[in-house]
C-alpha cells in the first residue's frame, strides 16, 4: 500500500476481465468508502439546506471526486475515453458496466462453442496419448478461464471415453478396477 492507502498496482480494466476487476473494484471501493456512492449517487441538494445538509452533501462529493479517481486509475485506454465525460462515480460506473455487457454476452458464446468442441473432442489416429491428453487439458483450462466448472474425474472419464480403440484393453483394466476417483 502506497501512502494514499491505495494498492501499489491497482487492478486495470481491459475489456477481457470485467468479472475480476468488478470484485476487485468493489473491494477497493468498499476499503475506500466510496461504494455507497457508486451505488446510489450523490444526495440532492436544495437551495433550502441548512449548514448540516450542506457539510454532508459536500462530504459526499469528496467521496464521489475519489470514487471517479479511482475509476479513472483502474481502467485502460479505451475504457478511459469512455467515462471521461462522466460527472459523478455513479455515472462512471453505469457507463462501463453497459459497455462490456456484449464482452460478457461475447464471452458467453465462446465458451458454448468450446464446450461444443470438448463435447466432439476425440483421440485422432497416429496421436500419441500425451499429445491427446494436452490437447483436452488446454481445452479444459480455456473453458475453465471462461467460468465453466469441470471437475477433474470429468476431464478423466472424458479422455478414457474417447481414446482410440487400441487402448481399449487399458481403458477396460482402469475401469474395472472400480478407482476412477483416484486417477484425479
Amino acid at each position: 500500500m502506497g501512502q494514499t492507502g491505495l494498492p501499489a498496482n491497482l487492478p486495470i480494466l481491459d475489456g477481457k476481465n470485467l468479472n475480476r476487476w468488478r470484485i476487485q473494484m468493489t473491494t477497493i471501493m468498499g476499503f475506500q468508502d466510496v461504494s455507497e456512492i457508486v451505488e446510489e449517487g450523490l444526495p440532492e441538494l436544495i437551495e433550502a439546506s441548512t449548514d448540516a445538509q450542506k457539510a454532508v452533501y459536500k462530504e459526499c462529493k469528496k467521496k464521489d471526486c475519489k470514487a471517479l479517481f479511482l475509476l479513472h486509475q483502474c481502467v485502460d485506454e479505451a475504457h478511459f475515453e469512455k467515462i471521461s465525460e462522466a460527472r459523478s462515480g455513479k455515472e462512471a460506473w453505469q457507463i462501463l458496466e453497459k459497455s462490456n455487457e456484449g464482452a460478457e454476452q461475447l464471452k458467453k458464446v465462446r465458451l458454448q462453442t468450446m464446450k461444443r468442441q470438448y463435447e466432439l473432442m476425440q483421440m485422432n489416429s497416429g496421436e500419441r496419448i500425451v499429445e491427446f491428453f494436452n490437447r483436452v487439458i488446454s481445452h479444459t483450462n480455456a473453458m475453465k478461464a471462461s467460468g465453466e466448472k469441470i471437475a477433474d474425474q470429468t476431464i478423466v472419464e472424458k479422455i478414457l471415453r474417447t481414446l482410440s480403440p487400441r487402448f481399449e484393453h487399458i481403458v477396460v483394466a482402469i475401469e474395472e478396477s472400480k478407482k476412477m476417483e483416484e486417477l484425479q
